[in-house]
């Protein structure tokens, strides 16, 4: 059962990066995905996450507008969209899946936004 996220890197602000987070082991479709991050000296943040059924979405308002939480199930992946970053999205995105008390973390991906 593992998670494997990628597509961080540094981008300029107002640019654009798509993260993925491909599953293995487990069936994506059945579990809540989600997005989060953690900037240095701060607590992790929920910042988008979609339901099993994929009815319900959350994003944080800090992101609202900007980024795009979406699911592959062929690919059996989540990936997140991010458009307009600013300095201040800069932390390491890692994804999450849960399905009732069962929680599964993929290891983190560097996202920094400088000029």
């Amino acid at each position: 059962v593992q998670l494997q996220a990628s597509g961080g890197g540094l981008v300029q602000p107002g640019g654009s990066l798509r993260l993925s987070c491909a599953a293995s082991g487990f069936t994506l479709d059945d579990y809540a995905t989600g997005w989060f991050r953690q900037a240095p000296g701060k607590e992790r943040e929920a910042v988008s996450c979609i339901s099993s059924s994929g009815d319900n979405i959350y994003y944080v308002n800090s992101v609202k507008g900007r980024f795009t939480i979406a699911r592959d199930s062929a690919k059996n992946s989540v990936y997140l969209q991010m458009n307009n970053l600013k300095p201040e999205d800069t932390a390491v995105y890692l994804c999450s899946a849960r399905r009732g008390v069962t929680r599964v973390w993929g290891q983190g991906t560097q996202v920094t936004v400088s000029s």
